[in-house]
């Protein structure tokens, strides 16, 4: 999601998870290793990382462009899986023949195995976005980035049953030199976006469809969430927004790796 400024609740409460995943993941080295470091001090690999289970390099550059070309646009869904509203708009996505890059939680994919694997089988792609969002993670260390980064890598992957994230996208855009580096040697482009939505601070789904339209614009991924509250919103706003940009002559594709 986009950086805001005013504390929420839920986060406090993924943070909270978050560290109980932490404190369990100091005694088990599943949980702890990673596939060489790429800056800072390496930690120890595990057995399945030393055999190569990663991806292939990918550029470290943050990626907005689309696939479909120029009349592209990418829809984007963070910080689920929320088994509320990630099946509702898996319903809309599926009504209007639309792919999806859904970035999820390291906690929230954990809690939810089947609902990853209802995104995949659906053909959506998966993105890394942290364990805990912790939008302040370019202030903190890399041994920091790499624990959020890798562990929800883990997670995400165990949750899917072995679809591994294809982009890593940094909470509130808070990407650095390091966590783009270690992302992409695991194989997950960094991932940006153009239009933040603003539905996380639920402005109304009149508010969210003007500023998609005013927005597209300046670029073809969309920023949207299916977790955190109340996403109501962005599921009326998704089931008018689709069918509207395709009358207009737009494909929806995946950010370009």
């Amino acid at each position: 999601m986009a950086r805001h400024g005013n504390a929420r609740g839920w986060y406090g409460k993924v943070v909270g998870a978050a560290l109980g995943v932490t404190l369990l993941a100091a005694g088990a080295s599943v949980w702890t290793a990673q596939a060489g470091a790429v800056g800072g001090s390496p930690r120890k690999p595990a057995a399945s990382d030393a055999a190569g289970n990663h991806g292939k390099p990918v550029a470290v550059s943050i990626v907005h462009a689309s696939d479909k070309g120029a009349r592209g646009v990418n829809i984007t869904i963070d910080d689920g899986p929320d088994p509320e509203w990630t099946p509702q708009m898996l319903d809309v996505l599926r009504e209007y023949g639309v792919k999806a890059t859904f970035c999820m939680v390291g906690t929230q994919a954990q809690a939810h195995p089947d609902l990853v694997k209802k995104v995949v089988a659906a053909g959506h792609r998966l993105c890394d976005h942290s364990v805990s969002h912790d939008t302040s993670m370019d202030k903190r260390s890399q041994t920091y980035q790499s624990q959020q980064i890798l562990d929800a890598e883990r997670m995400i992957t165990k949750a899917s049953g072995g679809v591994r994230p294809m982009y890593y996208r940094a909470p509130g855009g808070a990407f650095t030199p390091y966590s783009r580096k270690l992302a992409a040697s695991r194989g997950m482009r960094p991932l940006g976006w153009n239009v933040d939505t603003k539905d996380f601070e639920r402005p109304g789904t009149d508010a969210i469809v003007a500023t998609v339209e005013r927005e597209l614009p300046n670029g073809p991924t969309l920023l949207f969430h299916d977790a955190g509250g109340d996403r109501s919103q962005t599921v009326e706003a998704l089931r008018r927004i689709l069918p509207r940009l395709k009358e207009q002559g737009y494909s929806f594709g995946f950010p370009v790796r």
